[in-house]
């Protein structure tokens, strides 16, 4: 479907599916709203002194009631914001509607000014790769200083993915890191939360809404028992799975053992196995094509990790003869030609839990993760001008992370103990 950019009444541009779900949106934002105490004090606590007035923020983050709730947020403490889904399966399009309705390249220049070429989308085959290749050598074509143009108003980034984190702490080594980040994955309001609270319910939830399968009884591959792994493993052996753990790291495949999961090879396991869940993180290559043939027939595949690559999608969509049956939104069973056995992927290899349920719930998980998100927006746009963030990237102070913490629990009822002079010192 074609989307072309238009304009609220207020004046804003947007580019949704359909405007006729925003009421059903705003519905959905303002019970999210509820379960998020911590986000939403922000706005009664900096609101009035409106400390982000002047700052143009961008986001790019799934497009939920959940995040719609954040970008309210940020425009509540006066900044300007546009937004951009991550992802087409998480995005929820009442909330997109809404949010319409209601609110808010540099390496390729360097490499044009010493050969003059400029990026070609031909040079791949991954079509999101070369949609971005395409924009940017079309806006060098417009104006070859483009992107430093635009790293020049930057002031800073807030990131919460833990692949993106990695590779910002790469730019920092190699010292090609333009701008100052502050590392929200890592704080211990998102750690301590995210999988526990999020990703742990949510896995089988996404399961039976795509597949309508019942976990109990069968078989279940994780391929990966780092944080991730650990509370999918949890959660499937929760809901009466037999749970089997691949791993390459042998103190994460010793805490398995020592849970009383057995661990194996893919291999050894790829033949006797119904569900088969990935926690690899960015790490490509962990499915094949030729391990999916070998699969029983309707076995399924699903994925936990930010990239499809970690399935072999590429080598499935390209395997001679092989034919696509979608029976659900985002639900494909691929049959394969000579044995006529298919295998059920989700969510076309992306994020299950997204893709298939609705993510995180909104209270801890979301509504800590995206203050602390607002909170890093703060401190980088108020100390923008007194060059305490350089060049690198930090983890939000522990004051701020305790700070979103105290926030969330107000709301819940729960009183801290304080300490007395004698405890403190």
């Amino acid at each position: 479907m074609a989307l072309s950019v238009e304009r609220a009444a207020s004046r804003r541009e947007y580019k949704v599916k359909d405007m006729s779900q925003a009421d059903f949106g705003r519905l959905q934002i303002e019970l999210a709203e509820v379960q998020m105490p911590a986000l939403m004090s922000f706005r009664s606590v900096f609101g009035p002194s409106q400390p982000l007035k002047g700052a143009r923020i961008s986001g790019y983050l799934h497009m939920t009631p959940q995040t719609a709730v954040l970008i309210e947020t940020l425009t509540a403490l006066g900044a300007e914001v546009r937004w951009c889904s991550s992802n087409a399966f998480s995005t929820q399009d009442h909330a997109a509607a809404a949010i319409a309705r209601d609110s808010a390249g540099i390496k390729a220049e360097e490499a044009y000014k010493k050969t003059g070429n400029l990026p070609d989308p031909a040079s791949t085959n991954n079509p999101e790769l070369q949609i971005l290749l395409t924009i940017i050598r079309d806006g060098m074509q417009t104006d070859p200083k483009r992107y430093h143009k635009m790293k020049e108003g930057l002031v800073g980034v807030s990131e919460a993915t833990a692949t993106a984190v990695e590779r910002l702490y790469g730019m920092q080594a190699h010292g090609t890191l333009l701008f100052p980040v502050i590392n929200v994955n890592d704080c211990v309001t998102k750690t301590k939360f995210q999988n526990l609270c999020g990703c742990r319910p949510s896995g089988p939830d996404g399961l039976l809404m795509a597949a309508d399968v019942e976990i109990a009884g069968k078989v279940a591959v994780v391929c990966g028992y780092g944080v991730v792994g650990k509370d999918r493993a949890a959660a499937l052996k929760e809901a009466g799975a037999r749970v089997i753990v691949t791993e390459i790291d042998p103190i994460c495949a010793l805490q398995a053992v020592n849970e009383g999961i057995q661990v194996q090879t893919l291999e050894d396991v790829v033949s006797e196995a119904d569900i088969f869940v990935v926690t690899a993180g960015s790490s490509k290559g962990i499915i094949m094509v030729d391990h999916m043939r070998k699969m029983k027939n309707n076995a399924i595949i699903c994925n936990v990790g930010p990239f499809d690559n970690a399935i072999d999608m590429l080598g499935l969509e390209t395997f001679p003869g092989v034919k696509r049956i979608t029976f659900n939104p985002q639900t494909d069973r691929w049959v394969f030609p000579d044995t006529q056995s298919g295998v059920i992927v989700l969510a076309e290899g992306r994020l299950v839990n997204l893709g298939h349920a609705t993510g995180h719930p909104c209270s801890v998980t979301s509504s800590c993760s995206f203050a602390n998100h607002a909170m890093a927006q703060l401190e980088l746009w108020m100390e923008r001008d007194t060059g305490k963030y350089e060049k690198k990237v930090y983890v939000l102070p522990k004051h701020l992370d305790e700070k979103v913490a105290a926030l969330h629990l107000g709301k819940l009822g729960a009183k801290l103990t304080k300490p007395n002079k004698e405890h403190a010192d």
